[in-house]
């Protein structure tokens, strides 16, 4: 049986197109994005932490042509945008007071000038903690997709896909093993798969169903 001993090598996280697992989970919210024709141009992509929101998110910005911010990363200006400007920004609920008359006016300016704004968020946009009303209201008036949390194929899936980005090859039966005994969640499969990481790492064992037991059920 191929197994595959773990080594300290960076993560390198697949965040191609062809690396999107699409499923029943996520499969609307990715016809929406790759669509790139909303309400008013302007798309809020919701899910929980770990959904694959930054990956699809990159997905529309291979197709766009879109540049992406990082919300926690906004100051109080931020440069004009092109006219017609396509534009991510990720991870709106960890926007600073300080920084939302900045994404007020880029809101603005996209829409004045036909351009097209993706936000990414863990909430939908009527839940976040806005004090600006102009742009709660703003915000609250944009259109939704939403990813669902992981049926059984996409955990499976994305169990095998953080596998592959930390370059580790888990024995057949680990991953149907995990599969239906872990949280059904997105941030428990990355967990549950870094913990295995570090452990096999650590006694220099392969992944095996042995060590997931461990993983799961020991401190």
């Amino acid at each position: 049986m191929a197994w595959q001993l773990s080594l300290d090598l960076p993560l390198a996280v697949a965040l191609g197109p062809e690396d999107f697992i699409l499923s029943q989970a996520n499969r609307a919210a990715h016809e929406m994005v790759t669509a790139g024709r909303w309400p008013e141009g302007k798309l809020a992509l919701i899910g929980p932490p770990g959904s694959g929101k930054s990956h699809l998110a990159r997905v529309w910005q291979a197709e766009s042509e879109a540049m992406i911010l990082l919300a926690q990363d906004l100051g109080p200006s931020l440069p004009p945008p092109a006219p017609g400007a396509a534009i991510v920004v990720e991870d709106i609920h960890r926007l600073a007071s300080a920084a939302e008359a900045t994404l007020f006016h880029l809101h603005n300016r996209l829409a004045a000038s036909g351009g097209r704004l993706l936000l990414t968020a863990d909430r939908a946009p009527a839940r976040l903690d806005i004090a600006l009303p102009d742009l709660a209201s703003r915000l609250q008036a944009t259109a939704v997709a939403r990813i669902e949390d992981p049926d059984d194929r996409l955990l499976g899936a994305v169990l095998a896909k953080h596998f592959a980005d930390r370059q580790l090859v888990p024995m057949a039966d680990v991953i149907p093993y995990l599969a239906v005994r872990i949280e059904r969640s997105f941030a428990a499969a990355a967990a549950v798969v870094e913990r295995l990481d570090r452990m096999a790492l650590a006694e220099a064992r392969p992944v095996s169903r042995p060590l997931a037991h461990r993983a799961l059920y020991r401190a």
